[in-house]
């Protein structure tokens, strides 16, 4: 969507972010993000991809509120934000469910939290749970269930909210190659139907062209916006096999050629502190 036609969703302005701590009578400082600017439109589904370490799940929590900057600012459909709202969910890599309820009291926590009734809770936290599949186990605790069923529990707890915005940290990096591939076309289709806008972070480049419709590219930290790739891939995407489309190894290779330069710098960096650090002892 083009800023013709809407204003952004989403927008980052010089986001800047150093974290400081005191640890063994020394002082320590990383850099994490540097002058971050970038638009969301309504409805965009965007990955964040960069170097190890490079800010993105900073990034992903300065979206959410969850960290504070040291300079720059977040805007939601045009407003200043800085606190937690509604509107925005978290979903984790490590799922972050309860492990003492069951999967129908899991994702009835936010709604309860949010003041809804017992009853209006259950219902929402019902329909979400057959949305994603998982309505004959509402009554199974998390470590009954695999890795993937957990992380559609905790997918259907985000969306029982109903937020206008996703914010997912690597939300498949914990479970199998072939769950996730499962899981990736399961997220196109709930994204298709309810149209929100997702943030998603990734390392994974195949992962990152399936889902989206842009990548915003970071430079190794501190991590600023080296270039955003439009992905022009035709939707749907699960109704073909898009890793043989002739437009994916191209946008594939593309990233990979951004990325390969920090990569290899970043490995020499950290070998020379590695063999400094062995010297020094």
């Amino acid at each position: 969507m083009s800023a013709a036609t809407a204003r952004p969703k989403i927008e980052l302005r010089g986001i800047s972010k150093t974290f400081r701590w005191d640890a063994k009578g020394r002082h320590h400082e990383v850099h994490a993000l540097d002058g971050v600017d970038f638009a969301i439109w309504p409805n965009e589904f965007v990955s964040i991809i960069g170097p190890s370490g490079c800010g993105k799940t900073t990034l992903l929590r300065v979206v959410a509120s969850l960290t504070e900057v040291d300079a720059g600012e977040v805007l939601v459909d045009g407003r200043r934000v800085s606190q937690p709202g509604p509107e925005r969910a978290m979903v984790f890599q490590q799922f972050g469910l309860f492990p003492w309820k069951n999967v129908l009291d899991n994702v009835k926590f936010p709604l309860l939290v949010g003041k809804r009734s017992d009853r209006e809770a259950t219902d929402v936290a019902r329909a979400q749970l057959a949305r994603v599949g998982l309505e004959r186990f509402e009554l199974s605790h998390p470590h009954q269930l695999s890795g993937g069923m957990q992380q559609r529990v905790g997918l259907a707890r985000a969306l029982a909210t109903d937020p206008e915005i996703l914010l997912m940290d690597e939300p498949f990096g914990a479970i199998d190659a072939q769950t996730r591939e499962l899981m990736q076309e399961e997220l196109m289709r709930l994204w298709s139907e309810s149209l929100k806008t997702v943030v998603f972070i990734t390392h994974d480049l195949d992962e990152a062209v399936t889902l989206s419709d842009r990548i915003l590219v970071l430079t190794r930290a501190p991590g600023k916006v080296r270039t955003v790739v439009d992905v022009t891939l035709p939707r749907p995407r699960w109704e073909y096999d898009v890793r043989k489309h002739a437009d994916f190894a191209e946008v594939r290779q593309r990233i990979w050629a951004l990325l390969r330069g920090d990569l290899q710098a970043q490995a020499e960096e950290e070998a020379r502190a590695g063999k400094a650090e062995s010297v020094a002892r």
